[in-house]
């Protein structure tokens, strides 16, 4: 059987190329609107600290001044993980998948603050780093 040519070039890697897959492209989006979730619950926590309210003995009750830094330092680096991700950088993947995990975790500490907002950003943080992880099989290692 013949085999017809349509063309000379090589097939595009989606993986490797300058094109991101699209559950690539949403984990980075996803981790864009994440870091800035964070910056806005951050900013909240520092110039309106009364808007949050805790039962005391909680055990990671710190103050709410010290989680609104957290939550700042914590939008800033998943921010700029995803947009990094979205620019096609290879370490981003890997390291997307730890900040995203903090997240999740700084999230968790942060329930008695705020229950709902804290679990919703929870699932996020899982989806993103579901998405992330299925990018990393299969793709080689290649140092940059």
């Amino acid at each position: 059987m013949a085999h017809a040519e349509h063309g000379t070039g090589s097939p595009v890697d989606r993986s490797h190329g300058v094109l991101a897959s699209g559950v690539e492209m949403f984990a980075s989006v996803l981790m864009v609107i994440i870091g800035l979730f964070h910056v806005v619950v951050g900013l909240t926590a520092l110039l309106q600290s009364s808007f949050y309210v805790v039962a005391g003995g909680y055990f990671f009750g710190a103050d709410i001044t010290a989680w609104g830094w957290v939550h700042v330092a914590l939008g800033l680096l998943v921010g700029a993980t995803g947009a990094a991700l979205l620019s096609r950088r290879r370490w981003a993947r890997v390291t997307g998948i730890v900040i995203v995990a903090v997240s999740a975790l700084g999230n968790f500490l942060f329930i008695p603050f705020q229950p709902l907002w804290s679990v919703l950003i929870i699932a996020v943080d899982v989806v993103v780093i579901w998405a992330l992880a299925t990018q990393l099989r299969g793709i080689p290692a290649v140092r940059e």
